[in-house]
């Protein structure tokens, strides 16, 4: 089976513009959480987010894209010069792109606007949109721009599983390397559901929090007794996935080894986890068994993590069933305490979690973790980052609508 390394990671997030940026965030538990400024939100329940700052669009091609977008190519194109890839490093059928991203939908305001207008005016025709338009309304716009960017002509791969999107799109791009259909694929995930109708969306759900909104970098509590909501974010990670004899073979630096990967399905309800752990026990078991790694190599757990009431204890309860009497010694933290949620980046914004504790031996922390509740009762390092020997990483992922998926990331060894 043909191994797969990590050579190039790249991140527009909450945190900071650069995966550089954000991981020097994780690992010092500061907040990226506050007030929206998408809109007006002052008569909404939920009035705070995980937006991206200050971030600069120079390419003037770019700038037609939508927010995603944007952020994703920032991502991408970070992600490649780590990697050292350049024009000529592959031929372009050789590489692909593989991205998690949010199901394609018309911009609400826009349907609101025409009914508004068929309203007043009696109007029966809807005006048309200008032709460039169409590059802020299609899902695969955003697919096709990265594929430019990253001067790829090989596998293809655009995922659309909410919260779980970027690891099923890594995951998927993991077996395209293995299968031998590319050298090299850029995998990730890009997302930025903070307009208005998003924020509605998930408030009437009852998925977001909605006690500190003067206080928004308390807000996002994953574990702590107190949590009552997820809250919401926006950015872009990207990841650069190589055959390990071609990334050798050119003198690539790699930053980790991505050993396994599985998905699987609650088939429970389309918001909650089961409370048994369901899918989440068999994804897990599924990506250890793939990585060949007994559950007691696992030094640390990316979880999920959302700060909902059910997900947290349902995760808990399935990480204890999958390790067992191994479970009280591993390290498990949330980035979306730090965050929020970054819904179809948030299973890559894992990676780059795990990435960064594999290289520096620094288990990012989970913020605002003071009083845990006591049905859940893991080590999920609180507060303050863990300063600990990280060899083997289990990466979560669940997402609404029941789908799991979890990949297993470890430091690069020598040849078996």
């Amino acid at each position: 089976m043909r191994r797969v390394a990590i050579t190039g990671i790249g991140a527009v997030t909450p945190l900071g513009n650069t995966a550089v940026e954000t991981w020097a965030g994780l690992a010092a538990g500061r907040s990226g959480v506050g007030p929206l400024t998408t809109f007006d939100a002052s008569t909404y329940p939920a009035r705070i987010g995980g937006q991206v700052k200050d971030f600069r669009c120079t390419d003037l091609r770019d700038r037609r894209l939508p927010d995603a977008g944007r952020y994703g190519i920032a991502a991408t194109r970070e992600a490649l010069a780590q990697a050292g890839i350049g024009p000529g490093t592959y031929a372009p059928e050789r590489i692909g792109i593989a991205v998690g991203a949010s199901v394609g939908r018309p911009e609400l305001q826009t349907v609101v606007d025409v009914a508004y207008l068929r309203d007043q005016t009696g109007a029966t025709e809807i005006y048309r949109h200008a032709p460039r338009d169409v590059l802020y309304r299609n899902a695969n716009i955003t697919l096709s721009a990265l594929a430019v960017a990253a001067e790829a002509a090989g596998p293809m791969i655009s995922v659309s599983t909410a919260c779980a999107g970027s690891g099923h799109a890594i995951g998927e791009a993991f077996r395209a390397i293995q299968d031998g259909d590319a050298l090299a694929m850029v995998a990730g995930g890009t997302d930025t559901l903070t307009s208005w109708m998003d924020v509605l969306g998930f408030g009437l759900l009852g998925a977001l929090t909605v006690d500190y909104n003067d206080r928004p970098e308390k807000a996002s509590r994953p574990f702590e007794a107190d949590r009552s909501g997820f809250v919401i974010g926006e950015g872009a990670v990207m990841v650069v996935l190589e055959e390990w004899e071609a990334a050798m073979a050119r003198g690539a630096t790699v930053l980790a080894e991505l050993r396994g990967y599985a998905s699987t399905l609650n088939a429970y309800r389309i918001t909650d986890s089961p409370p048994d752990g369901g899918g989440a026990i068999s994804a897990m078991t599924g990506a250890l068994d793939d990585a060949g790694i007994a559950p007691a190599d696992i030094d640390y757990v990316v979880a999920h993590g959302t700060g909902t009431p059910g997900n947290d204890l349902s995760e808990t309860i399935a990480i204890k069933s999958v390790f067992g009497d191994s479970a009280a010694r591993l390290a498990v933290s949330s980035p979306k305490s730090m965050t929020g949620h970054l819904t179809s980046a948030a299973a890559s914004l894992n990676v780059l979690a795990a990435v960064g504790a594999l290289r520096t031996s620094i288990v990012p922390p989970t913020i605002n973790l003071d009083r845990p509740d006591p049905k859940l009762d893991l080590d999920y390092v609180p507060n303050i980052a863990a300063h600990r020997e990280v060899g083997a990483v289990l990466v979560n992922a669940f997402a609404f609508g029941g789908t799991n998926t979890c990949l297993v990331v470890a430091k690069p060894q020598e040849h078996e």
